[in-house]
């Protein structure tokens, strides 16, 4: 393994922002993996180190392919990390809002621009992302339909689903897009949480990652555990949206991955002040809990639940 630096920022009174990279075997730029960029991201980031780990013991045994390299970065966004915030600390814009980035513009751009110029020329590109909804999720595979997608590869994951969207306006300044417009095969990897460390949800995306790379010729390695699924594949039309009317105090009724009956009891919203129930979500059909939301507090109007 080899450390080094693939970007840094200088400051004007701490010390540098430094991206760190660690890189794995020699020749080919095989592969690419990106952890958190976001400073909430921080299953996002122990996911990655799991990575790290289970690549230097990988290397070791010598179980990688000869004339492969893979590159690890656990972190773009160190800054934001520090302080717990989700955005750019100065001027709350979002690294992922803005590949392939622009080396004289903002200072996100800036940083996009110095990854980007590191990671573009992979065979394979693997992002550890969090969604713009705060809860936890089924893991799954997602991609965009950009005309460079490759579905098949994505089941080699042996995740539960692979998820491929149309693409919208925004999507366009994502690491993930860019990637597949630069002929790199781009997956974004969903583990079930993003704020808090689970352990398990690490362990099972590692090894998801393990097996597509013995599928790719990157890896010479034997996996044991994690999922074995035929992945289902899912479209924008595939989930269920259940949302709430009320806001109050929001209290889940079951768990991520749960099968569930048409008329079953999903969530609860009570009154804040006066503990009454304001209302009570229930399934719209027989299908399993894929996304719920875990804040504490729910806003009116809001997507409490995604059923598949």
């Amino acid at each position: 393994m080899k450390k080094k630096i693939i970007y840094e920022l200088n400051a004007l009174y701490r010390e540098p922002m430094q991206v760190m990279g660690y890189v794995f075997g020699e020749g080919e730029k095989s592969v690419c993996v990106v952890g958190s960029m976001r400073g909430n991201e921080v299953q996002q980031m122990f996911s990655c180190s799991c990575l790290i780990r289970r690549l230097k013991k990988l290397e070791e045994r010598q179980e990688l392919a000869a004339g492969k390299s893979i590159l690890v970065i656990p972190c773009i966004n160190s800054y934001s990390m520090n302080i717990g915030k989700r955005f750019w600390s100065t001027d709350n814009t979002d690294i992922n809002r803005m590949f392939p980035g622009y080396q004289e513009g903002e200072t996100t751009q800036r940083v996009a621009a110095g990854v980007f110029d590191a990671v573009k020329d992979y065979g394979i590109g693997i992002q550890f992302a969090s969604n713009y909804m705060s809860g936890r999720f089924l893991p799954h595979i997602r991609m965009m339909r950009t005309g460079f997608e490759d579905i098949e590869a994505a089941k080699n994951f042996a995740f539960p689903y692979v998820m491929v969207r149309d693409t919208r306006p925004f999507d366009t300044t994502t690491l993930n897009y860019n990637w597949q417009i630069w002929e790199t095969k781009a997956y974004s990897v969903y583990t079930t949480d993003t704020e808090e460390i689970d352990r398990q949800s690490a362990a099972d995306a590692v090894k998801g990652i393990e097996k597509m790379l013995n599928a790719e010729g990157v890896l010479n390695s034997r996996v044991s555990g994690g999922y074995h699924y035929h992945s289902q594949v899912l479209g924008d039309d595939s989930l269920l949206s259940v949302r709430c009317r009320e806001a109050g105090i929001y209290e889940n009724k079951v768990y991520v991955g749960e099968e569930v009956h048409e008329g079953q009891l999903l969530a609860e919203i009570t009154d804040p002040y006066e503990g009454t129930v304001l209302e009570q979500l229930t399934s719209p059909a027989d299908a399993t809990v894929f996304f719920q939301h875990k804040a504490p507090l729910i806003y009116a109007d809001t997507t409490a639940l995604k059923l598949v």
